[in-house]
């Protein structure tokens, strides 16, 4: 029963992580304009996530600009859009993998199959929430880096966004869900007691007899 209310929970936060890292894929505010200098701008904000960079104006006209070109963006860019995406699939398959490794559930096979399942969903959602764990370290230390360059006009400068966060949040639920799911079936696949196991227990329980 304890082994299935956490099963229950582990996918429940799964379920939470790939919601939160499809979201965060998806938003436009990876990092926005910081707010420092005394220069009068025209824009209020501006924004810029894995697709599209955004601008709000001081008249309330909110504009997007999609990213085409690829090979123009630079590597940690890259690399973030891949590994998001990638991370986004393996939450899925992780989901689909645990809905049927569920001991509540009646699909999913015999009760070995369920836990080769579980076991199985809970590899996929750990690497779907290291795959969502690397570009958010890598944007946030690439978004610092350049805030704390002398070197960078103040008007160039951004701070980590929203979507940063949740994709933090996002990937902490998948290791966590992970995680869970695998330690809840630790008992599902232990050995079987050998013949000279049992023989040595013969001559132990003699023994003690004795």
């Amino acid at each position: 029963m304890a082994s299935s209310t956490m099963q229950i929970l582990a996918f429940a936060l799964a379920l939470l992580g790939v919601l939160g890292a499809t979201v965060a894929t998806l938003l436009p505010n990876w990092k926005v304009s910081a707010d420092v200098g005394s220069n009068i701008m025209t824009a209020i904000s501006q924004m810029q996530g894995l697709w599209m960079d955004c601008t709000w104006y001081s008249t309330g006209v909110f504009s997007c600009t999609l990213k085409y070109s690829v090979l123009s963006l630079p590597a940690y860019l890259q690399t973030a859009r891949t590994t998001m995406v990638l991370s986004c699939m393996m939450g899925c398959l992780g989901l689909c993998l645990a809905a049927l490794g569920l001991k509540c559930t009646r699909w999913g096979g015999s009760h070995r199959a369920k836990g080769h399942a579980a076991i199985a969903a809970g590899g996929c959602l750990i690497l779907a929430g290291i795959l969502c764990l690397v570009p958010a370290s890598w944007f946030t230390n690439e978004v610092i880096t350049t805030f704390l360059d002398s070197n960078v006009p103040e008007s160039s400068k951004y701070e980590p966004g929203g979507a940063v966060y949740v994709t933090f949040v996002s990937a902490g639920f998948l290791l966590a869900s992970g995680v869970i799911f695998c330690l809840s079936l630790k008992r599902e696949f232990r050995f079987p007691p050998t013949p000279y196991t049992n023989i040595q227990s013969i001559f132990f329980l003699a023994g003690c007899q004795r």
